[in-house]
């Protein structure tokens, strides 16, 4: 029998391969990754029609996934995708493909630079969707796709703020449009909303603006903006709309959700170079609306974020309890802290400057510098 490792030696009765792979994996399992990724590949090259062959090739790509860095993240989803490619039934592929959007998740940088890594990981989340719709890893895939949505529809947000405080009202219109139509899930949606509304006025196209001062009513009650928005619809003899039962409920729920985070955490948010996602929405994500084949599959670093029309959105309530469309006032108490506000809306996650009468000004968008993110 040829032994590929002299230093092993088989009992009579023993599988070589199986040795072979028990060996590797408690090698990785204790941090020596180099000897365990040459002990899998001797196994691959000596054995290639083992029952463990499926298993060696995740498992080294799963020594650079736990590795880490962005050599190792970056290595891990080469080997990720050349398991889905050799194995696209094995019960391991959804893991695999999960784990490509994850090696991009732990790679993202905060929401006010560069969004290449959020772009590709929430197209390969949205791939894991429509490939593995009963996998039993479901959920974590729309809880990571919700938090990469809030990270893009932040920096999006830094973006239409700088045109806005700088009076260039065509282009913070288009920006904060953008948003809307991406992400109408967005935890500062009022905040998009009501700019949209603002920078509509100063282009004197106010009756435009009427719908979306009544959106930041209906659709986030609780807004600290909602005062404004009402000032302004009776400033422009507008009828000013209430919220339904479910969309007041909604909007407690989230509240209810947020945690104020100390001083000293929010000190370690801004050295970190990790995105902020405290005030992601929960509850399911669904496809939204799509025209011609649909979703944008992941392709590869390089690959554009998905269109508009196709993009995959959270909404923190079930769909049961949306089916009442009865009005209810949206009314909040001094001492309840979930009607304050809503979650931290883009202006105020990742910058001091929160005054609601205000975009938040905006950072250095195009300051590039990656951190690793470690999985949550």
């Amino acid at each position: 029998m040829h032994h590929p490792d002299p230093g092993l030696i088989f009992a009579p009765g023993e599988q070589p391969d199986k040795v072979l792979y028990q060996k590797a994996t408690n090698e990785v399992t204790h941090g020596r990754f180099e000897v365990g990724r040459l002990t899998l590949q001797t196994l691959i090259n000596t054995y290639p029609d083992s029952e463990y062959l499926s298993k060696a090739k995740l498992s080294i790509a799963d020594s650079y996934y736990s590795e880490g860095g962005v050599s190792g993240l970056t290595q891990a989803e080469a080997e990720y995708k050349d398991f889905i490619t050799f194995f696209p039934t094995a019960p391991e592929a959804p893991e695999a493909q999960f784990r490509v959007g994850m090696a991009h998740f732990r790679m993202m940088a905060k929401a006010d630079r560069d969004q290449t890594e959020a772009e590709v990981a929430d197209a390969e989340f949205k791939e894991f969707l429509l490939k593995y719709p009963d996998s039993p890893l479901i959920s974590r895939v729309k809880r990571r796709l919700r938090q990469t949505q809030e990270v893009l529809a932040q920096g999006d947000f830094y973006t239409a703020n700088f045109y806005y405080l700088h009076g260039a009202y065509p282009a913070a219109r288009s920006r904060f449009q953008e948003i809307i139509d991406k992400y109408p899930n967005f935890s500062g949606g009022d905040s998009a909303l009501f700019y949209l509304g603002q920078s509509l006025e100063h282009l004197r196209k106010g009756r435009e603006a009427v719908l979306y001062y009544s959106h930041v009513i209906t659709d986030f009650p609780l807004s600290p903006l909602v005062p404004q928005a009402k000032a302004r619809l009776t400033a422009m003899k507008e009828p000013i709309p209430r919220p339904t039962r479910a969309m007041l409920a909604r909007a407690q729920a989230d509240a209810s959700h947020h945690v104020q985070r100390d001083w000293l955490s929010r000190l370690g948010g801004m050295v970190s170079g990790a995105p902020d996602t405290s005030t992601t929405l929960f509850g399911p994500v669904h496809l939204g609306a799509t025209s011609g084949s649909g979703i944008e599959t992941a392709k590869g670093p390089q690959t554009a974020a998905p269109s508009a029309n196709a993009a995959i959105v959270a909404t923190p309530v079930s769909e049961k309890s949306l089916e009442s469309g009865k009005p209810a006032e949206a009314t909040t108490s001094p001492n309840n802290e979930s009607g304050k506000a809503k979650e931290n809306t883009a202006a105020t996650s990742q910058t001091n400057a929160a005054n609601p009468t205000e975009p938040a000004k905006k950072k250095g968008r195009f300051h590039v510098l990656k951190k690793i993110v470690k999985p949550i």
